[in-house]
């Protein structure tokens, strides 16, 4: 039961890199997709094409490359997700990755426009 434990608190404590790294063993490896990109195939299958797309409601801020400034994108991305620094220039250097997910498509589009004026590129899902 203690290595249970262990475990869980090894998996608590992974930083934004080791998660994505994870999460690609799992898929790559075994097979096992991670639950975000499960429900939004779930959810798209379910819809049944363009009109699941048009009344989406939460999407996914994907920064997909920091640019060339990319300590101002660490700076902002810290600012706006609430990491430490080193959490978010993990989240930076592990690009493509994740700002926020399920938001409002109107906080995905702030987001996305204040991540591009830093210079990043940012894609919504």
């Amino acid at each position: 039961m203690a290595d249970l434990k262990e475990f869980a608190e090894q998996l608590v404590n992974l930083t934004v890199k080791e998660v994505n790294e994870l999460a690609d063993i799992l898929k790559e490896e075994y097979g096992i997709e991670p639950a975000a990109a499960a429900v939004a195939v779930a959810g798209g299958a379910a819809g049944g094409g363009e009109e699941a797309a048009e009344e989406q409601t939460e999407f996914d801020v994907i920064l997909n490359a920091p640019g060339g400034s990319k300590l101002a994108v660490v700076k902002l991305v810290k600012e706006l997700t609430g990491l430490g620094l080193k959490d978010a220039k993990a989240l930076v250097d592990g690009a493509p990755a994740p700002v926020k997910e399920g938001v409002a498509k109107d906080e995905a589009e702030a987001l996305k426009s204040q991540l591009e004026e830093a210079g990043a590129e940012v894609e919504l899902k």
